[in-house]
């Protein structure tokens, strides 16, 4: 029996993203045959959330007796919240308990407590339906949130690791009568949690840039004694739960901004929505957002396998995306503002 030759260079770009969906599709079943506890889906997912919270826990009471520094603390519950954030993005489209709708909600709300830098899950599953609709468009608004399709700068830099950077820097190009209805879009998504984590993180930070200003100074604020005992809870939040969802996020904007492209990407092509992000200098960005830029690309084409199944298929996946076309670390992008071909008018 011969076997029909795939010639890229005659397929159409919708063609050639079938091929892409029916090679990972068949790998992912094949993956599940030779594995076969790849077929309990939820017990799995329901595992990996347990493991995550247990590291979690973990981390927060070995630096609470002082077994770990917060130096080592901060990039471990890193590590350990961005599997939470895997499965907040399988939790959205429905890969586990979709029949048992308690364990589902239960899922959310832990995955989503685990990381207070991020809006409301429930809300995200709205945007983030959109942006697989309307990837690399103007409406995209989940890419757009995270900065996707600006210009790289200080400016960028700062909206990509402070969410009340990254609406308030945005406003002057927002007019003036839709501005009142992006703060309390934004103030909506993020309540309580996200309200919860700026308060830690600002006053965090707030308290030490006073010391440390007036220790330059050659002086030393004597503060009030309910301030420094609200100051040990705060430190202690900030390094076992805000600080290492800051970093990882920022991890995650930095990578995701920039594998997506924005704003020249023809409508539905899905060869022109991703880029494969996986460089030698990714390293420490993939760290903190479980090799995003690795495998998110494979997600655009095969929407339905969770995150673990993506890893395992990526040699596979990325063999067959590289054949049919799909960019592979093309940094050219950052100085794009990430668009497919043009730099930004």
């Amino acid at each position: 029996m011969s076997t029909a030759v795939i010639d890229p260079s005659r397929m159409s770009d919708e063609q050639k993203a079938a091929r892409i969906k029916a090679v990972v599709t068949a790998e992912g079943q094949r993956l599940r045959e030779a594995h076969p506890i790849l077929k309990h889906q939820n017990a799995i997912g329901a595992a990996i959330l347990a493991i995550s919270w247990l590291g979690i826990i973990a981390c927060g009471w070995a630096y609470y007796e002082g077994a770990l520094s917060a130096w080592l603390c901060i990039p471990l519950v890193a590590i350990f919240a961005s599997l939470t954030h895997e499965l907040e993005h399988d939790l959205i489209h429905w890969m586990y308990f979709k029949k048992t709708p308690w364990a589902h909600h239960t899922m959310m709300a832990l995955v989503w407590l685990a990381r207070p830098t991020t809006i409301n899950p429930w809300a995200r599953r709205t945007l983030h339906f959109n942006h697989h609709k309307f990837s690399g468009q103007q409406n995209d608004l989940e890419e757009r949130a995270i900065t996707n399709g600006e210009r790289w700068g200080i400016k960028r830099l700062l909206m990509t690791g402070d969410n009340v950077l990254s609406v308030a820097l945005r406003m002057g190009k927002v007019p003036a009568h839709k501005r009142a209805k992006l703060f309390l879009s934004a103030a909506a998504g993020y309540f309580p949690l996200g309200w919860l984590q700026i308060g830690i993180w600002y006053n965090f930070l707030g308290f030490h840039a006073i010391n440390g200003a007036a220790q330059l100074a050659g002086t030393e604020i004597v503060w009030w004694s309910w301030i420094l005992t609200a100051m040990q809870v705060i430190n202690f939040l900030t390094v076992t739960w805000i600080a290492p969802n800051v970093l990882r996020s920022f991890s995650l904007h930095f990578v995701s901004s920039n594998m997506h492209y924005f704003g020249d990407v023809e409508p539905g092509n899905e060869l022109q929505q991703c880029q494969v992000l996986n460089a030698w200098w990714m390293t420490p960005f993939h760290l903190f957002c479980f090799n995003f830029g690795s495998t998110h690309a494979i997600h655009h084409f095969v929407v339905k396998e969770p995150f673990y199944i993506r890893q395992m298929s990526a040699p596979v996946a990325h063999k067959v995306m590289r054949e049919m076309g799909v960019r592979f670390n093309d940094v050219g992008t950052f100085g794009r503002a990430n668009r497919w071909t043009q730099a930004q008018a």
